[in-house]
């Protein structure tokens, strides 16, 4: 068994060595390199300078966002002492799923006092081809879910502890899901699962800490209506009633269970031991409850993502199997014993084949490159990138992991270096191009394209400015403004060159005349 575990382990640290080079060469990448990037980072630039992203979108420069504020408000100092620089956003991100990783394993270890179990527990969220894809990006999903994991971890013994240390944790918990749910709206499902869970252990406390996270919530919202005058709860919330997509769900969900359903099964493993012969823990009750709410990946600009908070909650459980397994065959009689050497080999090897079926290898640079050669491993086939990813691809799947090129980061200089030369604003569909080229950053278009379809947003003013030729120079990569925006670029520039840069074909257009 200390073999096979040993396998296991060296098998995991492959992928998260794999993980570590992927951040380090995206990091210091200059340029938005999945979209939505530059609004994160232009957010944190706006609130350095004591402006607001939620206060208006109808009159120049046509910018608004539907993120909350929390990740940005954290990058705020480092934006106002270095600039709006890329690499700040991306760290702190890495750095949260490296502390959600060490949450895991803390709630693995606190419970079994085993070491390589609790080390197994974090690399296996490390593994999954999901987290790899989204752990540097400059997205705040992720630090959504180490505020989660972090709560979760925290509270799961609170009813355990002495008065005072109950107290302390318990409010530690609740006002991290607080942060969580100003991070991104999505952690209502951890709030649910603990509110929840604190009803099954002690309904009093429950009620008390459930209705002062709400309440405050409450109160930070009502003070963001006031003082943006009623464009919070249209950008934030009105904005994001985006339409549900069954054949994304559908296909997200299936692309998971093919590559999770080791973890899946194990984590199931766990629940059912709970409910029939131990006390159902918070971290059963979080991986039911999350997995429900993944349903929401379905919506329109949702994605892979969705599933990062399940996938943290199966990675415990998994953990909290195995060490069952090996507990249970050192504790019982030795007939007995033997049925938990059952258990402990098949959960072994289930994690074995989800290390096996999780991988993913960058095929190209001068490291990745030669071994990807030696393995004879390629992307797959029409795949645009240098990856070999064993996901697949799904609608909602991000589009990332792979290194940027020289190629890329000249081609991005270049579109920045064109910008420059017009002499003239620019409008380009990610800003980061306008950042490096020291403009103000004009429209957000997904965000604009989601108020327009839920008639919160007339773009006649941006339609004028552009039949004005106010631009000198338009860059679009995926076409996400509102169609009134589309027909008078189409109408009133040509297209004079295009780009290619991340897989993505750039397309620089310029005044018609």
């Amino acid at each position: 068994m200390r073999l096979a575990l040993g396998v296991l382990l060296t098998i995991l640290l492959v992928h998260f060595v794999i993980y570590l080079a992927f951040a380090a060469e995206l990091i210091p990448f200059p340029f938005d390199y999945d979209q939505g990037e530059g609004h994160e980072l232009y957010n944190a630039v706006l609130f350095s300078q004591g402006e607001c992203p939620y206060c208006t979108y109808e009159a120049y420069p046509f910018y608004s966002s539907n993120y909350p504020p929390v990740f940005h408000l954290i990058m705020t100092p480092l934006v106002a002492l270095f600039g709006p620089q890329y690499w700040i956003g991306r760290t702190i991100i890495f750095v949260s799923t490296l502390i959600t990783g060490a949450s895991i394993a803390w709630a693995v270890f606190r419970k079994w006092q085993f070491r390589s179990v609790a080390l197994m527990a974090a690399l296996l969220f490390f593994a999954s081809n999901f987290i790899y894809h989204l752990g540097p990006l400059l997205r705040q999903h992720l630090l959504m879910v180490m505020f989660e994991t972090f709560a979760v971890v925290i509270l799961a013994n609170a009813f355990d502890l002495p008065r005072q240390l109950r107290r302390r944790h318990l409010f530690i918990g609740f006002f991290l899901l607080l942060i969580a749910g100003y991070t991104k709206q999505l952690a209502y499902s951890t709030c649910i699962t603990v509110g929840l869970w604190a009803l099954l252990r002690n309904p009093r406390t429950a009620i008390v800490y459930s209705v002062g996270l709400i309440a405050a919530a409450i109160g930070i919202f009502a003070f963001a209506e006031i003082t943006t005058n009623g464009y919070w709860s249209l950008n934030l919330i009105a904005a994001n009633s985006n339409p549900f997509i069954p054949e994304q769900y559908t296909g997200l969900l299936k692309q998971f269970v093919t590559l999770h359903w080791p973890l899946l099964i194990l984590s199931a493993v766990s629940v059912l031991y709970e409910l029939f012969f131990d006390r159902l823990s918070l971290f059963s009750i979080w991986f039911v409850v999350s997995f429900a709410s993944t349903i929401a990946s379905g919506t329109w600009g949702a994605g892979d993502s969705y599933f990062a908070t399940t996938i943290a909650a199966a990675c415990i459980l998994s953990g909290n199997t195995l060490a069952l397994a090996i507990t249970k065959r050192e504790a019982l009689a030795s007939r007995i014993r033997q049925i938990a050497l059952v258990g402990q080999i098949a959960a072994i090897a289930l994690l074995l084949i989800y290390s096996l079926r999780v991988i993913k290898l960058p095929t190209s640079g001068p490291v990745f490159g030669p071994i990807a050669d030696a393995l004879s491993v390629e992307p797959a086939p029409g795949h645009r990138y240098p990856l070999y990813d064993s996901a697949g691809w799904t609608v909602g799947y991000a589009v990332t992991g792979h290194f940027p090129s020289a190629q890329d980061y000249e081609n991005g200089w270049y579109i920045v270096e064109r910008i420059r030369e017009s002499g003239r604003p620019a409008m380009t569909e990610d800003p980061g191009f306008m950042i490096q080229a020291g403009q103000e950053v004009v429209t957000n278009a997904t965000q604009l394209n989601n108020l327009y379809i839920n008639g919160l947003h007339d773009p006649a003013a941006l339609v004028e400015a552009i039949e004005d030729h106010t631009f000198g120079l338009i860059v679009l990569r995926a076409r996400f403004y509102p169609a009134p925006v589309l027909e008078a670029i189409d109408a009133n520039y040509v297209l004079d060159e295009i780009v290619p840069m991340n897989g993505f074909d750039y397309e620089l257009w310029v005044p018609a005349s």
